[in-house]
């Protein structure tokens, strides 16, 4: 059985994005992109594990440039997603699904190993709780809470709700990644800080906390943050998705705030451009001898 750094579970979506200033732009995003692309970079020896509709998704032009492994599944739909920002920073957004993906199955994971998988699902119930426990089970598991805390109302519009199982599976989650929202709906604290706290009394062992100032994390004990330093924002989408895909990859053989720093200085980078990282580690090692 083949065994990789980095293995990352989750669907390609086809988004529709609509900036602040009414420019549109219509592409294949997703966590699944983002991570591969970022961990692929970084020297890691990745397998992406995406779902969707394959007879038309343009799965190796999507792919094209990532030092990664491939193992697709189809699905009888694919996901779809209407995001549309409220303000000139991109930090607030209204998402409306316009299609998602049938739920991953046990059955459906390919047979392969990985040092730390990152659990990327979109909407909650994507990556089931029984795929979860399984794979945290078999090893290390970065979990990123919008797969399991976004509901879709009837008229696709998308909300965020508290999770059900977080009592019974947080403590078995490695890595533990949120925004500032995620975090204050799963805990009620509206303080980063306070709730990465509640995060790891929660079980959680190491809690990631994006914003769009500065990436935090929490081990339990230590606080460690880096100010994000993009000289723009044309890339914002994307931005979680490619920090916790960076951590995690650095984070197999470096201390946290060595991870934290490279992950950092990559997503700053990341979001000058829109899309996936594209670049090198040298790019991100002169970013910081530059800006970090």
């Amino acid at each position: 059985m083949q065994t990789f750094d980095y293995a990352i579970l989750g669907q390609l979506s086809l988004d529709i994005d609509v900036d602040f200033d009414g420019a549109a732009l219509r592409h294949f995003g997703g966590a699944v992109v983002y991570g591969a692309f970022a961990a692929g970079a970084l020297g890691m020896e990745v397998a992406a594990v995406p779902k969707g509709l394959w007879k038309e998704d343009p799965m190796e032009a999507i792919f094209e440039g990532a030092k990664a492994r491939l193992f697709p599944i189809e699905s009888p739909t694919r996901t779809s997603i209407s995001n549309v920002y409220l303000d000139a920073d991109r930090e607030k957004r209204r998402s409306t699904a316009l299609s998602r993906i049938r739920p991953y199955a046990l059955e459906e994971l390919p047979p392969i190993r990985a040092r730390v998988w990152h659990l990327a699902g979109l909407m909650a119930g994507d990556i089931p709780s029984p795929v979860i426990q399984r794979l945290a089970e078999a090893g290390a598991v970065g979990l990123d809470l919008q797969g399991v805390m976004r509901q879709v109302a009837s008229d696709g519009s998308m909300y965020l709700s508290d999770w059900p199982d977080k009592e019974r599976l947080l403590p078995k989650i490695r890595f533990l990644k949120a925004d500032a929202a995620e975090a204050q709906a799963l805990t009620g604290q509206t303080d980063r800080y306070e709730a990465a706290k509640t995060l790891c009394r929660l079980g959680a062992r190491e809690v990631m906390i994006t914003h769009n100032s500065e990436v935090l994390v929490y081990d339990g004990q230590t606080f460690y943050g880096q100010p994000i330093r993009s000289r723009n924002l044309s890339g914002r989408t994307g931005r979680g998705d490619t920090a916790f895909a960076a951590y995690l990859s650095m984070r197999l053989a470096h201390s946290i705030p060595d991870a934290l720093l490279w992950a950092t200085a990559l997503v700053s980078l990341k979001m000058e451009t829109p899309g996936p990282f594209r670049g090198s580690s040298q790019d991100v090692e002169a970013f910081i001898r530059q800006f970090m």
